[in-house]
């Protein structure tokens, strides 16, 4: 468990930079910005809540990840030449999108959006399946860490920056430098190695299939996936009310988006790539249980702000403490996800965990609004922590399932 610093200079890990920037550039592009977009373009809101509906692919990419799992693409092999493709694609996509103007053309600009989330999507499927792949298991956090650190930067070119650049420029200007941007996602997967030959899938049935049964099969695997899916439950919850919350304190939106995007994203970032370290030196089994507490108590913060009222002080602590502990457990979580992947089956196993990961806490968060309302803030934000019990008390059953599978990685 000696990793220390040194970890992030690693080629491999200094790689997933690139591939984090390169996800995370069109997911804003079918998002916020978009919305906006739209907004200044006189687009009718009716018009703009049907075009939110683009962004489906990214929950339903899990339909056809074993397709990607099943064929390598003509070039590169099974991942960087699928990865390879999509960034192609979407460079397309978003030229062809900087040529369009909504008000004129909103169908063309939805077609084109929805293929950019469709490319994006499987961008992301074989990205997180190419680095559960690549990564040793001393790297997956640290990998991860740095994979994030990416795609929030990439964020933040395509929400606030592109923003700025918009209204200085217009928005088809900010499409066509993402467009341009990819480049850097296409010099990288061409310079990326290659991951070792693993005997892919021989049909589609075997890939949807037995990815399933490889999972299920495995000594606490109904346990596993029920934590996996309750470990972030509390906090995906939480983070539906907190713009309402801190809204319903009289802060402004322009001191909740400073905040949320200076203080929010430092901390995730300097939580991913603390975690990266920490995992490797601790292991994965006594990170997920410390910062899965840490992770609940974090929303104590949001429930001492509750009970003071409008504190900037407080506000900043809450957003600090919130974000870096939200950064720690998506590295020892993400790390954990890979650790549980068969190599054959990395595409599709991982899509599968990935949404386990969220689907309680979207399902959940469709009546958080009712609960903050009928029990108060402070209580809701209690509440949101206690549910971070059971997936600490369903870790604690499956520990040596973990330290087993960590020392013995599936399909290595």
């Amino acid at each position: 468990m000696g990793v220390g610093l040194e970890i992030f200079y690693r080629r491999r890990i200094l790689l997933m930079w690139w591939l984090g920037f390169s996800s995370g550039l069109p997911l804003l592009l079918t998002g916020s910005t978009l919305s906006a977009w739209l907004s200044q373009s006189g687009v009718s809101l009716e018009q703009i809540g049907v075009l939110s509906l683009v962004g489906l692919p990214y929950s339903l990419k899990m339909l056809w990840a074993p397709v990607l799992d099943r064929f390598a693409a003509p070039i590169l092999g099974r991942r960087r030449g699928w990865m390879l493709l999509c960034q192609l694609a979407l460079g397309v996509c978003l030229l062809a999108m900087s040529l369009r103007n909504p008000r004129e053309s909103p169908g063309a600009v939805a077609v084109m959006a929805v293929l950019i989330a469709f490319f994006s999507a499987s961008q992301d499927i074989v990205t997180d399946a190419y680095r559960t792949d690549l990564l040793q298991r001393d790297e997956r956090a640290a990998g991860t860490a740095v994979f994030v650190f990416g795609y929030r930067i990439a964020m933040l070119l395509t929400g606030g920056l592109a923003l700025i650049i918009a209204e200085h420029v217009s928005f088809r200007a900010v499409y066509l430098l993402s467009a341009l941007a990819m480049i850097a996602g296409i010099i990288t997967t061409l310079r990326a190695e290659e991951t070792e030959a693993v005997r892919p899938p021989t049909t589609l049935h075997a890939a949807v299939i037995d990815p399933l049964f490889d999972f299920f099969r495995r000594r606490g695997a109904v346990s596993i996936l029920l934590f996996v899916t309750l470990f972030r439950v509390g906090d995906t919850i939480a983070n539906v009310m907190v713009m309402p919350f801190l809204l319903s304190l009289q802060f402004s939106p322009s001191e909740i988006g400073v905040v949320y995007k200076a203080i929010g994203i430092a901390a995730t970032i300097l939580g991913t790539l603390c975690g990266g370290v920490l995992v490797a030196r601790v292991g994965l089994f006594r990170a997920l249980l410390t910062f899965g507490c840490t992770q609940g108590l974090a929303n104590l913060s949001y429930a001492a702000l509750a009970l003071v009222g409008k504190s900037h002080t407080l506000l900043l602590v809450a957003v600090g403490v919130d974000n870096l502990c939200t950064g720690l457990s998506v590295a020892a979580l993400d790390a954990f996800l890979m650790s549980l992947c068969n190599k054959r089956y990395s595409a599709m196993q991982y899509a599968l965990l990935v949404s386990a990961s969220g689907v309680a806490g979207r399902l959940l968060g469709g009546s958080s609004g009712v609960i903050a309302k009928h029990v108060g803030w402070s209580h809701f934000f209690v509440a949101t922590m206690l549910l971070s019990i059971p997936a600490l008390l369903l870790l604690i059953l499956v520990r040596r399932t973990i330290q087993h599978d960590e020392q013995n990685s599936i399909g290595e």
